[in-house]
């Protein structure tokens, strides 16, 4: 009984620390804050785990550290394997987003390069619309998941590669050894306007 007590005692508490959502507007220079959530667990056989939520943020700051993580946020930028920009597109890419214009031109214009993120970023969070609305909020594989953190994975890995994450734990990765969990917790708690 007293076990019974004790778990109905800390699912409440989680459940009303996790109910806290912060929709005041914050500026784009705003302090990133830390939340430490810890999920409701039914049973004592499966530790609680702490996930740490950075809560802010606006688009705006979403994709000035997309851009920073993937060019350093320069706009002339080409890597090794051919993708280009502030964001790092391959040209397949940029034709199945409808931007069917040379390398030089995409280089040299950042609106073109923030308008196929904008438009990358719609076609991401349609694509994954089911996953966002069942996995948001939750944790997955030991990871907290949030829209933006999903958006940014389906950015490195696409949107196949996130749902096989969530579905059964399949880490893929890039070129350069980056995973897509680096990208779902790097990027969580973003409040994303698209």
């Amino acid at each position: 009984m007293k076990k019974l007590i004790t778990n109905i005692f800390v699912t409440l508490s989680v459940s009303s620390l996790m109910a806290f959502t912060i929709k005041k507007a914050i500026a784009p220079t705003a302090t990133v804050l830390e939340i430490k959530a810890k999920p409701v667990v039914p049973f004592d056989s499966i530790p609680i785990e702490a996930a740490v939520v950075k809560i802010s943020k606006s688009q705006y700051n979403f994709l000035d550290a997309m851009g920073q993580r993937e060019s350093s946020n320069r706009y002339d930028i080409v890597n090794q394997y051919g993708y280009m920009g502030k964001y790092q597109f391959g040209s397949k890419t940029l034709k199945w987003l409808g931007f069917d214009i040379s390398k030089e031109e995409f280089l040299s214009s950042p609106s073109i390069q923030e308008k196929a993120m904008i438009a990358l970023m719609i076609k991401n969070r349609k694509s994954l619309k089911r996953q966002i609305k069942k996995y948001d909020g939750k944790i997955i594989h030991g990871i907290f998941i949030t829209e933006s953190g999903l958006i940014a994975a389906a950015h490195l890995v696409g949107a196949g590669g996130v749902r096989k994450f969530l579905r059964n734990g399949k880490v893929s990765k890039d070129g350069f050894g980056t995973t897509v969990v680096d990208y779902i917790e790097t990027f969580n708690g973003y409040q994303l306007d698209y």
